[in-house]
């Protein structure tokens, strides 16, 4: 069934992706347990071990499609106290889950078909049904391949992108089965147990596969040095922003994290800095729409060398004790702006007007200050500023 939505990439929002994933994951339901039934029936009518084992893998399809509709029907649940980035990695979860069972189904197939490779001469004749069923078998699964693959691609939906390559996985091993089912029937009584020893390995790789795609997810693995640059270009062409100097991305399930450290003018003030950040977040969401949330840290310098040269600084109370007694008799510092840059401070203070601009009390002010600052070696300036008058409406 095809829709409007199936023919280009749905939003992560549209209401319709969750009817989408069901949809598609009860068409792969129906054929499946029709396959199933067929497969193990005319297999164990016709001595075909070739399609016995197919008919399993396809049953382990069938177990990979309720848990696809069980993931698909809780990952969709909203942030809460406990999950505060959300439920979407209960698909990397139900993937992880059917890799396993892709995987372990894939190796009891091979132990049993290896066992009955020790005894050929006890291998009864396949049937020419299992021939017809095999043919059959092969073509749905193709069709539902094409179909899942389509719908998840549009949703941009891991799980059901790997439910459809485990269709293609099951043409390609219905493919093997029927022209071991042939070889048997032209005289090689082994070829339909080495066609089931050759899907079981195809069952068991593409299981592994899977698995470990999501453990990637699971380990916070980044993304492609290619969406890395990409989105690293968007940080580093904002407005504001001087430089990048740490990114960190990981996927959630359809969607990506990412976490930016950039520099900004160091004199700036914090509103303005903030709003550089708020700018970079929009940027990077507006041009990466499979980008679920940016976290952006502001810094004025890298922060390893801004770390360990600000360590023993004094901080602003400290400032404050130290140039307090300069002010006696004076109303102190209206403001005080500092600037941790290079291992110093830089100190900004606004004088109030009530000082006046008498320039021998702003002498002894100055001297008296510059004394105080002596005892703290790691100031390295100190910016005076007078308020002369204040603008009605603009403070």
């Amino acid at each position: 069934m095809s829709t409007l939505h199936d023919e280009a990439t749905v939003a992560y929002d549209d209401p319709e992706r969750h009817a989408m994933t069901q949809r598609v994951t009860w068409v792969s339901v129906l054929v499946n347990v029709l396959l199933t039934g067929a497969q193990v029936v005319a297999g164990i009518i016709a001595h075909s071990q070739g399609l016995i084992a197919d008919g399993l893998h396809s049953l382990s399809d069938l177990v990979c499609d309720f848990l696809v509709l069980f993931a698909a029907h809780h990952s969709k649940d909203p942030a809460d106290a406990s999950h505060p980035y959300g439920h979407a990695r209960i698909e990397t979860a139900a993937s992880f889950a059917l890799g396993a069972i892709l995987a372990l189904t894939g190796a009891g197939i091979i132990w049993s078909a290896g066992v009955k490779l020790q005894s050929l001469e006890d291998l009864p004749p396949v049937a020419p049904m299992a021939l017809w069923t095999a043919i059959l078998a092969l073509a749905a699964k193709e069709g539902l391949f094409r179909y899942m693959l389509r719908v998840g691609e549009s949703l941009r939906s891991p799980m059901l992108i790997s439910n459809a390559w485990h269709a293609r996985s099951d043409a390609a091993s219905s493919l093997v089965v029927a022209v071991g089912i042939a070889g048997n029937l032209l005289g090689y009584t082994f070829a339909d147990s080495v066609a089931a020893v050759i899907v079981g390995f195809m069952i068991v790789r593409m299981g592994t596969v899977f698995a470990w795609e999501a453990v990637q997810e699971l380990i916070d693995t980044g993304l492609s040095i290619e969406e890395v640059d990409s989105i690293r270009q968007v940080i580093v062409d904002t407005p504001g922003v001087s430089s990048l100097h740490e990114l960190r991305t990981r996927r959630m399930a359809h969607r990506s994290l990412v976490d930016a450290h950039v520099c900004v003018d160091p004199r700036v003030s914090v509103s303005e800095g903030h709003r550089i950040a708020e700018m970079t977040r929009k940027r990077v969401l507006e041009s990466h729409s499979a980008v679920a949330d940016v976290l952006v840290h502001v810094d004025v310098e890298d922060d390893l060398d801004h770390d360990m040269a600000s360590h023993g600084l004094p901080d602003r109370d400290e400032l404050i004790r130290h140039l307090a007694p300069a002010f006696a008799g004076l109303p102190g510092p209206e403001r005080i702006v500092l600037h941790y840059l290079g291992g110093r401070v830089e100190a900004e203070l606004l004088l109030p007007a009530a000082i006046g601009a008498d320039p021998i009390v702003l002498d002894r002010l100055e001297r008296d200050i510059a004394a105080r600052l002596a005892e703290l070696p790691l100031v390295s300036s100190l910016t005076l500023n007078q308020r002369v008058r204040v603008l009605a409406g603009c403070c």
